[in-house]
């Protein structure tokens, strides 16, 4: 009978051999998973150094090509600031220059309203005065002058009002680029100036999505450059164009005034030369008058000769026929009746030319009062010329007010001359 019962797993028993084994075989299964563990770690370690390497540099790398983008698009800005400026600036003088030529135009409905006028005014002369004269000639050639000028300022009038519009769609075109690029650049600055440790950050559905109207880089640049070179190209032709307003413009003003100048001699020699004629009538007329008076007294006389010559011939003639009725022998050719009759026959004949010299006397008398109602009406003509002309210069002196008078000194003539009106300081 046993002293100790003892219970046996029903299992087999391993040998001492493969217990040996399995010790072996576990050793080494530890010894090659702590290896793997091992070089798993210094992988994990590498790896773990290379990613914040790569993802530090990767970072710096992008700061600084979003620091060059900021700087890039700060340029751009900087460029299209200056453009917008110029074109504000360019707007602002090219609107002065074509205000200018607008006040041109203004003052040429003016000289067109003088012009008529005149023309008018001179249509009223009457008789030989109302001839085509030096004066005339003048006032045509500043007319037809006016029209060519009129044409040409409105021509320019209207290239600066059409310059005027490209340059504000320009301006506009560039504002709203220049928004976006600002809008740009706040982002930019935003983005870099944010990092890792943000709060404000997240995982986004498709970050790296590219939307059909994004811009490759190239593009972007070639439409920056087109908007410089169109800015460029905008303000070279608006400079031009205000220099081909101004140049005509003065041109215009300085022919206008020659030809004013011109016209106005014109009217005065034709004021001369009537005067003068005037004048000369004037004193015509005083002599015929005189003379007129001198013939009347004339006339007179000659009426009284001839009433004198005709008693005288009554008388001579009453002796005859008296002696014809002598009686007998003493009716004779005595000298006595010789001499009555040369008296007769001379009486007649001074008679006859006393008669024939008053007759010439009213002839020339009549002719004198004839002359001088047509000496009368040229005078009215004349003096209705006179006066014409007179007017027409009084009409053509508002041609010269304003800005249009003339310098009051020396000073002011060489100030004028030399645009340096806006050089010198006020007082």
């Amino acid at each position: 009978m046993q002293s100790i019962i003892t219970l046996e797993k029903p299992l087999t028993r391993v040998a001492l051999p493969d217990w040996h084994g399995k010790v072996w075989e576990l050793r080494q299964t530890c010894d090659t998973r702590r290896k793997d563990a091992s070089d798993l770690k210094n992988a994990s370690k590498e790896m773990r150094n290379d990613t914040d390497c790569t993802t530090r540099w990767d970072t710096y790398i992008n700061n600084n090509r979003l620091q060059d983008r900021v700087v890039e698009i700060s340029k751009w800005a900087e460029i299209f600031k200056n453009k917008i400026s110029a074109i504000d600036r360019e707007v602002a003088l090219m609107t002065k220059e074509k205000d200018l030529t607008e006040t041109e135009i203004e003052f040429l409905g003016l000289s067109f309203t003088v012009t008529n006028e005149c023309l008018t005014q001179r249509d009223q002369r009457g008789g030989a005065d109302l001839c085509t004269d030096d004066a005339e000639i003048e006032i045509k050639h500043e007319l037809s002058m006016l029209e060519s000028l009129k044409v040409m300022l409105k021509q320019r009038c209207m290239a600066a009002w059409e310059q005027t519009n490209r340059l504000e769609e320009l301006k506009s075109q560039l504002s709203q680029d220049l928004e976006d690029k600002i809008e740009s650049l706040e982002m930019d600055t935003y983005l870099l100036g944010i990092d890792k440790n943000c709060g404000n950050i997240s995982y986004k559905p498709d970050a790296l999505r590219i939307p059909n109207e994004m811009l490759s880089y190239e593009a972007w640049l070639e439409h920056c450059t087109y908007l410089n070179l169109k800015a460029e190209t905008e303000l070279k032709s608006s400079f031009k164009l205000r220099e081909s307003m101004y140049i005509p413009r003065e041109r215009a003003r300085m022919d206008l005034e020659a030809q004013n100048d011109a016209t106005n001699f014109a009217l005065r020699k034709r004021i001369y030369e009537t005067q003068r004629i005037k004048n000369e009538l004037d004193w015509q007329r005083l002599n015929m008058v005189q003379d007129m008076e001198k013939l009347h007294k004339e006339i007179d006389a000659v009426e009284k000769a001839h009433l004198n010559k005709t008693n005288a011939l009554k008388l001579a003639e009453s002796r005859l026929e008296n002696r014809l009725h002598k009686g007998g022998a003493e009716c004779c050719r005595d000298e006595a009746a010789f001499g009555l009759e040369n008296e007769v026959t001379q009486l007649r004949a001074t008679r006859a030319n006393l008669k024939n010299m008053m007759n010439r006397v009213k002839a020339t008398f009549n002719a004198l009062e004839e002359q001088l109602v047509v000496i009368d009406r040229e005078l009215h003509n004349k003096n209705h010329a006179l006066n014409t002309d007179l007017r027409c210069l009084d009409l053509r002196a508002r041609l010269k007010t304003g800005d249009r008078a003339g310098p009051n000194t020396q000073m002011d003539r060489n100030i004028e001359l030399t645009k340096m009106k806006d050089e010198i300081p006020p007082e």
